[in-house]
């Protein structure tokens, strides 16, 4: 079903262990990497940061496997870092997500 040497970032919708238990000694299970609920957050936006489902770790784990963006991934991890940092700032001032982020919308 998937690749059999490549790494594989797998945003699953309910607990990680239920991907590892299907995937358990299937070629390249090492390099699967599931996130899923761990129960932790208080916002919506919170929530998916605190169980790594957020576009920003998502980002940061494709960054970190994918052999080569390392390098030149380096600066937009940085901005990632601050991005989170600013999200856990303003919800621990005001009690809700960024405004960017219950404001944002598709437009396609």
């Amino acid at each position: 079903m998937f690749t059999t040497d490549k790494p594989i970032i797998f945003a699953f919708h309910s607990y990680p262990w239920l991907i590892h238990r299907l995937t358990y000694r299937r070629t390249n299970h090492k390099n699967l990497h599931v996130r899923g609920y761990q129960e932790e957050g208080t916002t919506p936006f919170d929530m998916l940061v605190m169980n790594d489902l957020d576009g920003f770790y998502l980002v940061g784990d494709v960054i970190d496997r994918v052999p080569g963006l390392q390098n030149v991934g380096a600066h937009v991890k940085q901005m990632i870092r601050n991005k989170l940092i600013e999200h856990k700032q303003y919800i621990n001032k005001y009690g809700d997500d960024l405004p960017e982020v219950c404001d944002w919308t598709w437009h396609y």
